[in-house]
């Protein structure tokens, strides 16, 4: 199982990790290798599938991984890729399709009625095509929109992997969603498989890689057959994928569990006599749920930051927890040499604010600097004060102090190349207490998807832990005990405008997360005053989030792909 972080739509870069791969199972002894779902284009790359030029080269990229493997005697290789199915010709559901270059993966042959384009995954041995079978089950929920860009397929399909000793072991192959129902694995099974191979990429959220291997189990148990699982790992634009390949035992045993988060070539031992999968590889442990979330935030920023080509990574240090949580994402991900940080102070901010963010900075090791704003917040109120006459001061006179702070850090990220990391959180991005063109501004929001609540745990986690060995306590204990504050105004904190963090929280949670109504968030214990309260902020800020940068998904709903709600729009109920 080659769990290996692709790229979306690197081609090429994408068919010689296959190849190199395919070399290392070679020399390693392995019959089989097995890539993760659309492994040759990466997953998702969207509309790019709307595009012919970009699915001709899919075909192209095929073709060189079958013949750069074809001289690894003994070796099938499993590729994931989206394939056309040819009203003229060609077929997609098991059928045997010939050498490469054959109707399925052509791309010379192009014929009016257009092609259906399939996820599909190819069976290669000795530089041919053996098979290629396409997912029957299209997901179209959360984060997954794949109705939009593929047709789904028909069939079954097992193939024959022959042994050195001259058995032959027939392999079950299922694609992702198809692997979630019964139907697909029991089919595979009368068809005479032996063995489940499934691949996938499955993007995370908290608790789901245990959710994946109980739902395994399930067919497992309905099939009697063994399974093997590869799946993908790496941050692409706002999802992750977790890795963790595994592999279960007929009886539903975990025989194999790769570790998550990292690239791995995972090993499993199919003894046919037995029907079972023997242990090559070691059972990585159950990881913490803060350590999951840890290891997904780290790979979203560091897989962002270098996959679109940033040479560094800045962002505004307030001496809040947000930003110091963030900081020690950054340093994790990236190193303390590609991270700057700046120290805005306005008239409000606290001298113990300005002291923990550079003991913070100090002790990560990063640059920091230090830029007042106070002479340009002045010179923002004298030239509005005209317009301004008469008019108390309220939210606007704060807002400008985190704009001026945003179009600072915009330009210090023209200047130098770098990405802005924003740092609102999930809490935060709910009820609208962020500032559009302020704190808002940057090209990568790593907590977004983090209620504040979670923010505390990871602080207190991240400072009990050192997962990538940088030998420091990072965040200064009174940065995560202080009541939170924007530091906008004299004596400000965030619970003179909002409920306290941990009812606020629980309300999101319920109505952005599980759908509750807000009669049902009330029944739970939660006052009226409240669930109206958070309802409405809810509401009238989704114009701000649909301006807000992209940002690691580390739920099962976030606000990016999986929350799609008008922004005009008098719904109450």
């Amino acid at each position: 199982m080659a769990q290996l972080n692709f790229v979306v739509g690197d081609l090429a870069g994408n068919a010689r990790r296959v190849v190199q791969a395919a070399q290392e199972a070679h020399a390693a002894g392995a019959q089989l290798l097995v890539t993760p779902e659309l492994a040759l284009c990466g997953y998702a790359a969207e509309d790019l599938l709307l595009r012919p030029a970009f699915l001709d080269g899919c075909d192209d990229a095929l073709r060189a991984i079958a013949r750069d493997t074809a001289g690894l005697s003994g070796l099938t290789v499993v590729v994931g890729h989206p394939a056309r199915h040819w009203p003229t010709g060609g077929h997609v559901g098991g059928q045997t399709v010939g050498p490469v270059g054959g109707p399925v993966v052509s791309a010379r042959s192009r014929t009016a009625p257009a092609a259906q384009v399939h996820n599909a995954a190819s069976v290669l041995r000795h530089g041919e095509v053996l098979h290629t079978c396409a997912k029957q089950h299209l997901p179209n929920y959360q984060v997954f929109d794949e109705q939009r860009h593929f047709a789904p397929a028909q069939g079954t399909c097992v193939f024959e992997l022959p042994a050195a000793s001259g058995e032959v072991l027939r392999c079950g192959l299922l694609i992702c969603e198809d692997a979630w129902f019964d139907g697909p694995a029991l089919a595979a099974r009368d068809a005479g498989a032996e063995v489940l191979v499934v691949i996938n990429a499955s993007p995370f959220h908290t608790g789901k890689g245990a959710e994946r291997e109980a739902t395994m189990r399930e067919r497992v148990q309905a099939t009697g057959l063994p399974l093997v699982y590869a799946h993908l790992v790496g941050g692409q634009d706002e999802i992750v994928f977790d890795g963790r390949s595994f592999a279960l035992n007929a009886d539903g045993s975990v025989a194999m569990r790769a570790e998550s988060f990292k690239e791995n070539m995972a090993f499993a031992l199919v003894d046919k006599a037995q029907a079972a999968i023997k242990i090559v590889s070691n059972v990585a442990p159950e990881p913490s749920t803060e350590s999951d979330l840890w290891q997904a935030l780290v790979l979203g920023v560091r897989d962002y930051v270098n996959k679109n080509g940033f040479p560094e990574a800045l962002l505004g240090l307030s001496g809040g927890i947000d930003s110091a949580l963030v900081l020690a994402i950054a340093v994790d991900a990236l190193g303390k040499d590609r991270v700057r940080t700046v120290m805005m102070p306005s008239p409000y901010t606290a001298d113990i604010s300005g002291i923990d963010a550079r003991d913070m900075a100090r002790r990560m090791g990063v640059r920091y600097s230090e830029i007042d704003i106070a002479p340009h917040f002045e010179a923002f109120k004298t030239s509005l004060a005209f317009d301004f006459a008469g008019l108390a001061e309220d939210t606007t006179e704060e807002n400008l102090q985190a704009r001026i702070r945003g179009t600072l850090l915009m330009a210090l990220s023209n200047k130098h190349g770098g990405i802005v990391l924003t740092t609102g959180n999930k809490s935060e991005m709910a009820t609208g207490y962020c500032t559009l063109y302020g704190d808002m501004a940057g090209g990568f929001a790593v907590i977004k998807d983090v209620l504040k609540t979670t923010v505390f745990k990871l602080a207190w986690w991240r400072n009990a832990n050192d997962p990538f060995g940088t030998g420091v306590n990072p965040i200064p204990e009174r940065i995560i005990t202080r009541p939170p504050s924007a530091e906008l105004r004299p004596d400000q904190t965030d619970q003179d405008s909002l409920p306290a963090y941990e009812v606020l929280d629980d309300i999101i949670q319920r109505c952005v997360e599980n759908d509750e109504s807000p009669a049902l968030i009330v029944a739970a214990g939660h006052t009226q005053a409240d669930v109206d309260k958070v309802m409405r902020l809810l509401r009238i800020n989704e114009y701000k989030r649909r301006q807000a940068p992209v940002g690691v998904r580390v739920t099962h709903r976030g606000f990016g792909k999986d929350w799609r709600y008008p922004i005009t729009n008098h719904y109450r109920g």
